[in-house]
This record gives C-alpha cells, structure tokens and sequence, in this order.
C-alpha cells in the first residue's frame, strides 16, 4: 500500500506541522501573554483600575510586615542587582547616560529632576524634592500612583523586599 519513501514523507510532514504549530503557539503566548507571569506572581496583571469609593483605605489596612528601615537593614545587594533587570531595558547606570528613562548613577538621595538632558515630565518634581529611600520605595512601589501624569510606564515592583534590595543596589553606584 505505502512504500517506505511514502511513509518517510507523511511522517516527516507531521513532524513539520507539530513543529510549525509549538513555534506559533509560544510565538503567540509571548506576544499575548495572560496567564500567570511566573515571576511569583499568580495574577495576570490588571487591565484597568475601577476606582470605588473607600477602595485605597481596604487595602492598606492588610498591608502589615517590617518597615522600610527594617528592610533596607537586611537587604541583599545581590538580589537588588537582579532586580534591577527589571528596570536596565529603560535605564543606565552609567554617569551621563541617559535611555529611555534618565541615568541612575549616584539616584539615592539626589535631587528630583536633576538629571542633565533628560526631559522630566512634570509631576515628578511636583511630588518629591529627593530621591530619598521612602520616595524611592513608595515610587517604585507604583509609580503611576505616586506621580500621577508620569511617563514611566513601568507597573511597579509589588513586594516591599524587592523594592528594599533593589535601593539598597542602587545606593551601592556612584554617589
């Protein structure tokens, strides 16, 4: 009935199109990814926000654990330095080299704003006077929430912890 070139062929064209369907299939799920990030968290990230009344008091209420300075105190470099990953795609940490987001050499404490040749929009500046490690922390927290107009698009970084090693990597460059 099938010779054996003949089965060679339908074999190899289901191998092909196996191939050429697991290829779309993860092309498509990077590129629309929402399920689960795998980062440790089990959410997919909110599409929008629907604001209700009371809804921020709820929240911060279960919010509990160390503070900042508790935090800050048993931070690891290292770890900042991973987290930090999160951040490299818009931000350098070169002296002077401004990406997409302007240069984090020496950030820790420095003015808001101040970055030479990076256009800043204006509601950075109007909610802070430094990047102290609270305004550090609370911005990277969720930096639409602390400088509502801001154009940095970046979510925010949800556990407190990451946020700790990730100023505690950065009071390590320059400064």
């Amino acid at each position: 009935m099938f010779d054996t070139m003949t089965m060679t062929k339908v074999v190899g064209a289901l191998c092909g199109a196996l191939l050429v369907f697991l290829l779309a299939s993860w092309a498509a799920e990077t590129l629309y990814h929402t399920g689960p990030s795998g980062h440790g968290d089990d959410h997919a990230q909110q599409a929008y926000v629907i604001e209700v009344e009371g809804g921020d008091d709820a929240g911060a209420a279960v919010e509990e654990g160390p503070s900042l300075e508790e935090l800050l105190a048993a931070a690891d470099v290292d770890k900042g330095a991973k987290v930090f990953s999160k951040c490299k795609a818009c931000h350098k940490l070169d002296d002077g080299a401004n990406g997409t987001g302007p240069h984090l050499y020496g950030v820790v404490d420095r003015a808001v704003g101040s970055v030479d040749g990076f256009a800043y929009s204006g509601s950075l500046v109007a909610v802070a006077d430094t990047w102290s490690n609270e305004n550090l922390d609370h911005f990277l927290a969720n930096p639409k929430s602390f400088a509502p107009g801001t154009k940095m698009s970046f979510s925010g970084l949800k556990k407190a912890k990451d946020r700790a090693n990730l100023i505690a990597y950065l009071q390590t460059i320059g400064g």
